[in-house]
């Protein structure tokens, strides 16, 4: 038995994002641009917000500073590990490696859902209380809310990489994923895994799906507040503030439950989940600034100055 578990120093190999060696080298160089748009994407909208003064003191755009750098971090964790197993087949990953990996990715994909849970709240109170936006949204409470984000994305990852750095796995090392991600790791423990089992479903479930929820609340009463302007025109401005905060969410949301929320013995074989993944740690994150700047009369602005 002492052969086949392993609990200390020990490679995990990853599973290639294509199947067919001779395409390669043709994914390195679309994950490799892709990777590209997301850092000047996200950085481009961190450097505008933080260099034009109007932008900062606005909360929309502090919370969207933070999502960009929460969604390069979240691609930084996975893709240039990607690329090097693409280019150089390099498709180990240390032990010590692999929980880092785990660490931050859980870390910046809870920041991500939790900043859009405020940016939410910021656009109810915008809408649904504007005459108490100044007092509800000032600066203090915005940087609060912020602070809690991350501190409270760093603390639940690290209840899950403590949770599962106490796992023995056996000798089989080859993860079903081309990361290194929970629910693969679980299929590898040769121990006993009721215990994280149980806290993923139950408090994994209710960290997903809650900040989701409180997200959809909000938006039924900005919702019903649109729909009760009297004015077409200021039921399309009102609209627009939110529309693509909400697609963002859709994006986002949709891509986390295809891969979390599918029964757990699909998890290891369906390929599709492979193609999810890849959406919310790749094209997400790409395509955030684009969906945030490209209708965005101030972002125009303030990149012409």
């Amino acid at each position: 038995m002492g052969e086949e578990n392993h609990t200390g120093p020990l490679q995990f190999i990853l599973l290639d994002v294509s199947p067919q060696p001779e395409h390669q080298h043709l994914f390195a160089l679309l994950f490799l641009t892709m990777y590209l748009l997301i850092l000047l994407g996200n950085l481009l909208i961190v450097l505008l917000v933080y260099s034009d003064a109007h932008l900062l003191h606005t909360p929309m755009y502090f919370f969207l500073s933070h999502l960009s750098l929460a969604d390069v971090g979240f691609a930084s964790v996975i893709v240039p590990k990607m690329l090097q197993n693409l280019l150089f087949q390099v498709n180990t990953i240390s032990y010590g490696g692999c929980f880092l990996q785990m660490y931050f990715y859980i870390a910046f994909g809870n920041t991500d859902s939790f900043i859009l849970t405020s940016m939410a709240y910021d656009r109810y109170v915008a809408i649904c209380h504007p005459l108490h936006y100044a007092t509800r949204m000032n600066h203090k409470r915005c940087l609060l809310l912020v602070v809690g984000c991350w501190l409270l994305a760093s603390l639940h990852s690290l209840l899950y990489t403590l949770l599962m750095s106490h796992l023995t796995f056996c000798s089989s090392q080859e993860i079903p994923q081309f990361f290194c991600e929970i629910y693969p790791l679980l299929g590898l423990a040769c121990s006993d895994t009721s215990t994280v089992k149980t806290t993923a479903q139950i408090e994994g479930f209710l960290d997903v799906l809650g900040p989701f929820f409180l997200i959809v609340i909000s938006y039924v009463y900005i919702f019903y507040t649109i729909l009760n302007v009297p004015s077409t025109n200021g039921k399309r401005k009102a609209f627009s503030t939110c529309g693509s905060h909400l697609a963002v969410v859709v994006l986002f949301y949709g891509t986390l439950c295809w891969v979390y929320l599918q029964p757990t013995s699909s998890r290891k074989s369906d390929q599709s989940s492979i193609v999810a993944s890849l959406m919310y740690t790749v094209v997400t994150p790409m395509l955030n600034p684009f969906i945030y700047t490209l209708r965005n009369k101030e972002m125009k602005a303030a990149l012409r100055r």
